[in-house]
């Protein structure tokens, strides 16, 4: 099989391999570490229904393979992400059909919760054998999500942890009114755009608003923020505060499908 070097610097071992072949999971190996690459593409070439269509070693190399290449599965070196917080958020939105799995060298309940959380679709052991590492791939693909039972345990725990944190008076996060009528819009399905005629303002605004309000909350997506609100009722007793930053054509308004 030809190898064409994809950096143009050519300074890197960063390559893509013949995608004119038809069918076949689509992967890209993102790993610092050529003795990886080499392993896992051996790996993958021994099956039929799994090709390599690049190998990089940066995540800005990485950012403009996904630009280039039709990707169904992303192998992701853990270290590439390590300190860079927007990291798997940036990946998702730039190629949000590309499922994200991420190998790291040792397993810790807070960043295997936090990597779930952020859209990755299975966290494996850089130690993981050749036959349960093309079956993740394969499970993956196909829309699954990969996870093994103590992280399952560490995901539940961290959501119930919370759940009580978001029903604490004590140590629920204080919103203003605006956050508050944005978070209303969002329970009831309202685009970005419709909540920003609402409130008066521009779409950017209420993007950068819902930023805070994740933060605030600890949720990753409007959808989850949605769910969290209507099951602790957290709007029940900000009526009046809600409404007065909304404008009076709200209740005119025709009922919105939730779009998350």
């Amino acid at each position: 099989m030809t190898v064409v070097h994809f950096d143009p610097s050519r300074d890197t071992e960063d390559s893509f391999e013949d995608t004119e072949s038809p069918g076949g999971i689509r992967v890209i190996l993102a790993d610092s570490q050529a003795i990886y690459r080499v392993g896992m593409r051996k790996v993958f070439a021994l099956e039929d229904d799994i090709r390599v269509v690049a190998q990089v070693e940066t995540l800005g190399n990485l950012y403009a393979a996904l630009q280039r290449y039709p990707t169904d599965v992303v192998l992701l070196e853990g270290q590439l992400i390590a300190g860079t917080v927007d990291a798997i958020p940036e990946l998702v939105r730039r190629a949000p059909d590309a499922k994200l799995i991420v190998q790291v060298t040792e397993t810790d309940e807070t960043n295997t919760v936090e990597l779930y959380r952020r859209g990755v679709r299975g966290v494996v052991p850089r130690s993981i054998s050749p036959d349960l590492l093309v079956k993740c791939v394969r499970k993956i693909a196909e829309g699954e999500t990969w996870i093994d039972n103590r992280s399952i345990s560490w995901v539940i725990e961290a959501y119930r942890a919370q759940a009580s944190t978001l029903t604490d008076p004590k140590v629920q996060p204080k919103l203003s009114k605006k956050e508050l009528a944005i978070i209303s819009c969002i329970t009831r399905g309202m685009r970005n755009k419709e909540i920003a005629y609402q409130i008066g303002t521009t779409e950017q605004v209420i993007k950068n608003y819902l930023r805070k309000v994740y933060d605030k909350l600890g949720v990753s997506d409007r959808l989850e923020l949605a769910l969290y609100c209507l099951h602790h009722e957290l709007l029940k007793k900000y009526t009046q505060e809600i409404d007065s930053v909304l404008l009076p054509q709200t209740e005119a308004m025709q009922p919105l499908r939730a779009k998350m």
